[in-house]
C-alpha cells in the first residue's frame, strides 16, 4: 500500500462523527479530510480514534467518494472510504450506537 494512503483520524465529537459518517454505504463508511490524490477504488488504511473511545481502530477500505478542493457548500476536500464487509459490521454497528438518535437529522454532511 501506498503511504499516502494511511490515515490517522480523530473524531472529536459526535457532531464530527456524525458529519463524517456515510450510512449510505453498504457495511457503511467515512468521510476523510484529504487533498492528497486519489482515485475511485483506491485502498485506504485508516487508524480511527471514535469519540469518547480510547481504542485506537484499524480501518480498511476502499476510495468511493471524492470532495475536491473549492467544492460548494464549504464542504472539505477528502475522500470517502466505504469500510470492507468483514470490519465493517462491527464498526457500523459501534457507530450508529454512538450516533443514536441523530441518523435521521436533516442536518448537512461532509457528503450530502
Amino acid at each position: 500500500m501506498v503511504k499516502s494512503n494511511i490515515y490517522t483520524v480523530r473524531i472529536r465529537d459526535k457532531n464530527h462523527l456524525y458529519a463524517c459518517y456515510m450510512p449510505f454505504l453498504a457495511n457503511g463508511g467515512l468521510f476523510v479530510a484529504s487533498t492528497k490524490p486519489h482515485k475511485f477504488g483506491d485502498e485506504v488504511f485508516v487508524m480511527l480514534n471514535l469519540p469518547d473511545d480510547s481504542e485506537t481502530m484499524p480501518v480498511v477500505g476502499h476510495v468511493v467518494w471524492i470532495t475536491p478542493e473549492g467544492a460548494s457548500g464549504n464542504r472539505p476536500a477528502g475522500i470517502g472510504i466505504q469500510f470492507l464487509e468483514i470490519e465493517g459490521k462491527h464498526l457500523r454497528a459501534k457507530i450508529e450506537t454512538c450516533l443514536a438518535g441523530a441518523l435521521k437529522s436533516e442536518r448537512p454532511t461532509y457528503t450530502m
